[in-house]
């Protein structure tokens, strides 16, 4: 907790201490880095609802992306009119865990039979401020999996045989930083997977080639297991976990033990969610902040107040100290 409340103290010293020379002269000592996917929009099927994207109709250039064929739909008004001009405005529609976004704590909903205490129950219009800003806890595998993925051409594949993807995060990854988790970090996971974000996705969703059959990076139940430890251990929770991919569980997490989707696995969200985890995915750009220390990056998560909402698209940015 100490580090946070320094990195949040010296960020709004400077803030309001500096000369104001301009609007951005109190950020001449940061880089804020965005963290964020845009949000794909095309116009709606004509006749079908706003749930039916239109993928020859898209928003100033948008492409669809890996979200199980549900892309994002806006539907202009007529516009409101006046001696001077015009305002346009329209609705959209999306999938709550589309493009880089935030999940609730009450996303998974364990049974009671693994439910460990009382159930963490809270959409993401109850989140604090305090819980959406803290200091930044990094890993990078990103030439791990680099490496890995050399072995097919450096495309994906749900063909394991040729290209595993399990365990590309370690038990040894987290205890590098286990000295850095502290109550209330954010632990971000770079793992260069956002670049195969983009694209159709097929009639298999599970095929894209970011979900690529559920063989993607994340953390397993090895992993998500020790950072659990570590909270005990030091009677800390952590704030949450963002990841550069489908999900802060890995493909393997997400099969479970019996190859199963829908079995006993995802154990990030089984697990941590029930302990307060915040969960961001779809992150992209997690390579921008590589190149600082330990304690100079603060992360901050805009999430939108939806209410009852079990995830929000959100803005991730990182305030880094020069």
């Amino acid at each position: 907790m100490k580090t946070k409340i320094v990195l949040i103290a010296a960020a709004t010293a400077v803030a309001f201490t500096a000369a104001p020379a301009s609007a951005q002269h109190w950020l001449k000592n940061y880089t804020l880095h965005d963290l964020s996917h845009k949000i794909p929009m095309f116009r709606e099927v004509k006749g079908k609802g706003m749930l039916a994207w239109d993928p020859k109709k898209p928003f100033k250039g948008s492409k669809p992306v890996a979200s199980f064929g549900f892309e994002g739909v806006r539907r202009l008004k007529p516009h409101f009119k006046t001696k001077a001009g015009h305002f346009q405005w329209g609705w959209f529609s999306l999938d709550e865990h589309y493009s880089t976004h935030i999940d609730s704590t009450d996303h998974y909903q364990n049974h009671k039979s693994t439910l460990k205490g009382k159930r963490n129950d809270r959409s993401v219009d109850q989140y604090t401020v305090q819980e959406l800003f803290a200091p930044v806890v990094y890993i990078d595998v990103s030439a791990r999996v680099t490496k890995e993925l050399a072995k097919n051409g450096g495309k994906p594949t749900p063909n394991r045989k040729k290209v595993n993807m399990d365990n590309m995060v370690t038990v040894a990854d987290i205890d590098k930083v286990k000295d850095q988790i502290v109550g209330g970090v954010w632990i971000v996971i770079h793992t260069g997977w956002s670049k195969f974000y983009e694209g159709a996705p097929p009639k298999n969703p599970f095929l894209h080639p970011y979900i690529s059959g559920l063989n993607y990076p994340g953390l397993g139940k090895a992993q998500v297991e020790r950072i659990i430890a570590i909270e005990k251990e030091k009677g800390v929770k952590i704030g949450g976990i963002i990841v550069d991919n489908l999900s802060v569980d890995s493909g393997q997490s997400g099969r479970g033990p019996d190859g199963n989707p829908f079995g006993t696995g995802w154990y990030a969200h089984q697990l941590g969610i029930q302990r307060g985890w915040k969960l961001v995915e779809n992150a992209t750009n997690l390579g921008s902040i590589a190149k600082y220390k330990a304690g100079q990056c603060a992360i901050f998560v805009g999430a939108p107040k939806v209410v009852s909402a079990s995830g929000a698209p959100a803005r991730i940015l990182a305030m880094c100290r020069n």
